[in-house]
C-alpha cells in the first residue's frame, strides 16, 4: 500500500504520516519547499506547476503505482476586508487549499482509471466548511467548503470503479499554529465554545485519516467525518 500524503512535515500531516507508517503503509511525504530539515518531496502549491510536479515525482518514487492520496496541505492566513491584497490572498488560499488538491485528485483518478485499479482519496477539510470562520478568513472557509463538495462529487462519480473518497473536518487542532490562534482569541473563551472542553490532538485526526485510507468499508464513500469536540454538529 503506497500513499501520497501532502503537508506531511508538521502538525496533522506529521501525525497522519506516523499513524500510517505504524500501520505498515509506505508513505510518500510532501513539504512545501526545499528549505528546512523536514523530509518529503518538495512542491510549492502556490505555483500552478507544483501539484503535477509532485505527482510525477511521487509516482516515480512509488515505482509507478499510488494507491491512496491524502490531501492535507493548506494555509490559514488572515486577510481582513480592508486589506489591499485581499483578492490576491483569496486567490493564493484557493490555489493552495483547493485547486492544488483538485489537481492531485484529478491525476489520481486518471491514474486509477488507466490501470483499472481501485483507489482512495482522503481530503482534510475543516469545520469551517460548514460553520464558516472569522471575518478575516472568508477565503479559508470557502476553500474548505469546496474541498467537501469536491469529495462528494468524486465519491458519487467514481464509486462503481472502486474509487472512493472521504473528507475529514477537524475543528481546532493543537498544532503550534492552533496554539497561537487560541492565544490570540482569548483561549478560555474560545474553548468555552467546544462542548468537549479541549481542542483535538493531531493524533485524533490522524486516527480517522488512517481508518479512511486503510480500513473504511466501500459503502462509506462520500462520508464527511467531523472531529471537532461537538463544536459544530450536523
Amino acid at each position: 500500500m503506497t500513499i501520497l500524503l501532502t503537508g506531511s512535515s508538521r502538525g496533522i500531516g506529521a501525525a497522519i504520516h506516523q499513524a500510517l507508517t505504524d500501520a505498515g503503509a509506505t508513505v510518500i511525504g510532501h513539504k512545501s519547499s526545499n528549505a528546512g530539515s523536514a523530509s518529503g518531496l518538495p512542491a510549492d502549491f502556490a505555483d500552478p506547476a507544483g501539484p503535477t510536479a509532485l505527482w510525477t515525482a511521487a509516482l516515480e518514487q512509488a515505482g509507478g503505482t499510488i494507491d491512496v492520496l491524502i490531501n492535507n496541505a493548506g494555509v490559514f492566513e488572515a486577510s481582513p476586508l480592508g486589506d489591499g491584497d485581499w483578492t490576491a490572498q483569496w486567490e493564493r488560499t484557493m490555489r493552495i487549499n483547493l485547486t492544488a488538491s483538485a489537481e492531485l485528485c484529478r491525476l489520481a483518478v486518471l491514474h486509477w482509471q488507466a490501470r483499472g485499479f481501485a483507489g482512495r482519496i482522503v481530503n482534510i477539510a475543516s469545520r469551517a466548511a460548514y460553520r464558516g470562520d472569522s471575518p478575516a478568513h472568508w477565503h479559508y472557509a470557502a476553500s474548505k467548503a469546496g474541498m467537501v463538495a469536491m469529495t462528494k462529487t468524486i465519491a458519487r462519480g467514481y464509486a462503481r470503479e472502486g474509487i472512493l473518497a472521504f473528507a475529514i473536518c477537524p475543528g481546532f487542532t493543537m498544532t503550534g499554529m492552533a496554539e497561537d490562534y487560541l492565544s490570540s482569541r482569548g483561549g478560555d473563551a474560545l474553548l468555552a465554545d467546544i462542548p468537549l472542553g479541549k481542542v483535538a490532538d493531531p493524533a485524533e485526526v490522524a486516527s480517522v485519516a488512517r481508518y479512511c485510507a486503510l480500513e473504511a468499508p466501500p459503502s462509506m464513500t462520500g462520508a464527511v467525518i467531523d472531529v471537532n469536540g461537538a463544536s459544530h454538529v450536523r
